[in-house]
């Protein structure tokens, strides 16, 4: 596991750490939507090309949404990439992390060339990685191929949310992009729960809980 000081600005130095120990492709590995009472989690792998790196890569938490999305299409139009949602069925079925996980080598598996080696961003290398691995801390804002891999998996997973905000209106979906947010939980005391939340998270299962005493 990779720790990385505050206040770091992703660079390439952790691409080129793994060429020069014997990675002919090395992607960047990172995911969102653990938090959310709602939605899938959603996963991006990316291999950047070094010749055509988009300017003004960071961490997507410290980017605007209109920035979020113009690096989006430079990284769509310039590296390999992939990415792969699991949905609520199976988050509930594994648990949040193992489901975050499971995204991840689903991602990298739909890669055009399969990589070498695989840039997490996290304390823990996913055990069914079917490639070497190397956990980043804060790596979306170390290491460029994960801050890359964290715009897509950002703006793929919020551009689903905003698409069920419009079949499930009342959660503020296409706002709070399924998040605990207050205007999401008062939604589901008012509005109940939808087949797209995941019942397993607390808020959740506590008024499906309530529900069932009720009936009784």
């Amino acid at each position: 596991m990779i720790t990385t000081p505050r206040n770091s600005c992703p660079d390439f130095a952790h691409e080129l750490d793994a060429w020069r120990d014997g990675a002919r492709i090395v992607a960047g590995v990172d995911e969102a939507g653990r938090g959310p009472l709602a939605g899938p989690v959603t996963a991006a792998a990316v291999v950047l090309d070094i010749r055509r790196l988009p300017g003004g890569l960071n961490d997507s938490k410290k980017l605007s949404p209109a920035s979020r999305d113009r690096l989006a299409d430079a990284i769509r139009g310039s590296a390999d990439w992939a990415i792969a949602h699991v949905w609520v069925e199976e988050i509930d079925r594994l648990n949040i992390l193992q489901a975050s996980h499971l995204a991840m080598c689903r991602a990298l598996s739909g890669l055009r060339r399969a990589p070498t080696m695989a840039l997490i961003d996290g304390n823990a290398v996913p055990k069914a990685l079917p490639m070497p691995g190397r956990a980043i801390v804060k790596g979306d804002a170390r290491a460029l191929s994960i801050a890359a891999a964290s715009i897509l998996a950002k703006t793929a997973r919020d551009k689903v949310m905003v698409d069920l905000a419009q079949q499930f209106p009342g959660y503020g979906w296409d706002r709070n992009a399924g998040y605990p947010t207050p205007e999401h939980k008062r939604a589901l005391m008012e509005l109940g729960v939808t087949p797209y939340h995941r019942r397993t998270f607390a808020p959740v299962h506590n008024i499906l809980c309530k529900a069932t005493t009720t009936t009784d």
